[in-house]
């Protein structure tokens, strides 16, 4: 277990890298193509879109052929999307890149954690799923910094280099042992979507999506015309992560032992006061000591909401492989909507606007996740 572990974890890690490479290379690009802010979140956001078309595949491609053959077919086709991103030198070539890169993370993390899922106890499925996430948290950290040595050094070579490297996984992945195939019933689909806990996961997984997205796009534009530079936003953003990384075992644990109910509403009462915070922010200081507090506060909505739709995907029946394709695509709509509907609101009104819609959404999940509990006490009563 230890060895598929420390697998996994570095093909997500490596995944996860390349998804937050772009944040400090925004505003350079925005000003080398002459992006607006909508224009900006549509490159952001086309990970999103790829994520969004192929998460069901990428899902069926897990159950149906075995978590270990979509984790390589992904990492090959994440290799060649680097590739095309290394040699890209427009805003069409860079955003179809990107949208590669979504398409080919679906079937990663599908794989990825439907192998996690399938071979760990079900009593430690909380903890391995959130030390595998807290490790990708920390690829996610390091990515902003990755692109600030790539625009240093070269964006060709260095992402030339990580598309080497993703083959080379690939390699390694080969030659972990399989996991089992899982029964593909679609019979549990339908079930799932009628279970309100599973829907719940779902939206786990999509709001907080949605949140960074917006702080993706909005946040390195606005330190940048503080007069931030590239390594000033990338280190912000390295900051923030940090504390993810260890945090998320420890939500894992948490919730392995008390329920996933606590850590959750705990998440949500601090991005909706996070969220308020950013739409009254103007100051680049305060700015980025709450990106470190989004940070926290959104992030900590991924490990319990991951480990809920595991479980009660388990409950009703439907294969892990499709129900974390299925997650991807709930977190794919919010990684697209986030960044272009929230940038071309704020470019239309203001940042705080996107921002307060953000809070909303998170007060209005904390009301909700009371309503369900009571009318599941009210059930067992």
């Amino acid at each position: 277990m230890r060895r598929l572990l420390a697998l996994v974890s570095s093909i997500i890690f490596v995944d996860a890298l390349l998804f937050t490479a772009l944040t400090p290379l925004v505003p350079a690009y925005a000003e080398e193509f002459d992006l607006s802010k909508a224009g900006a979140g549509l490159l952001v956001g086309a990970y999103g879109a790829g994520a969004l078309f192929g998460g069901i595949p990428g899902g069926l491609a897990a159950a149906r052929f075995g978590p270990k053959r979509a984790v390589i077919g992904g990492l090959i086709l994440l290799s060649v999307s680097s590739f095309a991103f290394a040699a890209s030198d427009s805003a069409v070539t860079l955003g179809g890149a990107r949208l590669v890169q979504g398409l080919s993370s679906t079937a990663t993390w599908a794989g990825a954690l439907a192998w996690l899922s399938v071979s760990a106890p079900r009593e430690r499925r909380g903890e391995i799923i959130g030390t595998a996430f807290g490790v990708a948290i920390f690829g996610a950290i390091l990515g902003p910094v990755f692109g600030g040595l790539a625009e240093l050094v070269s964006i060709t070579l260095a992402f030339t280099v990580v598309g080497v490297l993703t083959l080379g996984f690939a390699g390694l992945a080969a030659l972990a042992q399989a996991a089992p195939r899982e029964t593909v019933s679609f019979a549990g689909v339908g079930r799932a979507f009628r279970d309100e806990r599973f829907v719940g996961g779902l939206w786990l997984n999509m709001l907080p999506a949605t949140l960074f997205g917006l702080l993706i796009v909005l946040t390195p534009l606005a330190l940048d015309d503080a007069g931030w530079g590239t390594f000033a936003i990338a280190a912000v953003f390295f900051g923030a992560g940090l504390v993810e990384v260890v945090l998320n075992p420890m939500l894992g644990r948490y919730s392995d032992r008390v329920g996933r109910l606590v850590p959750i509403r705990a998440a949500l009462m601090g991005a909706t006061v996070v969220a308020l915070a950013l739409a009254v922010s103007s100051r680049a200081a305060l700015i980025a000591l709450l990106v470190c507090a989004a940070s926290i506060s959104f992030g900590s909505l991924y490990t319990p909401g991951m480990s809920l739709t595991s479980h009660r995907a388990e409950t009703v029946g439907l294969a892990q492989g499709l129900a974390f394709g299925i997650m991807n695509t709930a977190w794919a709509f919010g990684e697209l909507v986030g960044p272009t509907a929230g940038g071309a609101l704020a470019e239309s009104t203001s940042d705080a606007v996107p921002y307060l819609i953000g809070a909303c959404l998170c007060a209005l999940t904390l009301a909700a996740t009371y309503r369900v509990s009571g009318r599941m006490r009210a059930r067992a009563a």
